[in-house]
């Protein structure tokens, strides 16, 4: 089993980062930030996460995509204002089947939303700060993805690390 912390879009709210470390620090094999942090890259909040640059992010040391593996799981992160995914999810999806990836996250949008698609989970954890859509009045959102060889749980948080249960999927593999 492989759990990953995602979040995004956290624009310059250092404070919910570090709490995220500081919960999670010791429960999850990877935490992923899919861009808009507004850390600097020398900042150590910011060498706690895989992460990636957004449109937002303006030091150049940040990576457009980064990509890990944990076990047999192979995850990819962008942003996605590169990518489109503010019309659909096809360069995206494309970009990281082209990684090999069985996870793919992405940010950009502000919304939260989940899918299986060719046997890869495609997750956008909302934004942990500024969030957008349906779920704003939650606050913000991040996910936690459980991975096993049958299946990913999916399930979504608030800011006050509340699970929200009607944010919850399960997906066979």
């Amino acid at each position: 089993m492989t759990q990953i912390l995602v979040v995004s879009d956290s624009h310059g709210d250092d404070a919910i980062l570090a709490k995220l470390v500081a919960h999670y620090r010791d429960q999850v094999a990877l935490m992923v930030h899919c861009g808009d942090s507004e850390l600097s890259f020398q900042d150590r909040l910011r060498s706690q996460f895989l992460i990636v640059g957004g449109n937002m992010d303006f030091d150049p040391d940040f990576p457009a995509t980064a990509s890990a593996t944990l076990g047999s799981e192979r995850i990819f992160v962008a942003h996605g204002h590169r990518l489109g995914v503010n019309y659909d999810l096809l360069q995206f999806q494309l970009a990281a089947q082209a990684q090999q990836a069985t996870m793919a996250f992405y940010g950009h949008t502000h919304q939260l939303g989940c899918v299986l698609t060719a046997g890869m989970l495609i997750l956008n954890p909302g934004s942990i700060s500024q969030p957008r859509g349906k779920w704003t009045r939650l606050g913000g959102t991040y996910a936690l993805v459980t991975a096993t060889p049958e299946r990913f749980t999916v399930q979504y948080y608030d800011r006050a690390f509340q699970p929200v249960p009607e944010l919850q999927w399960t997906f066979d593999r």
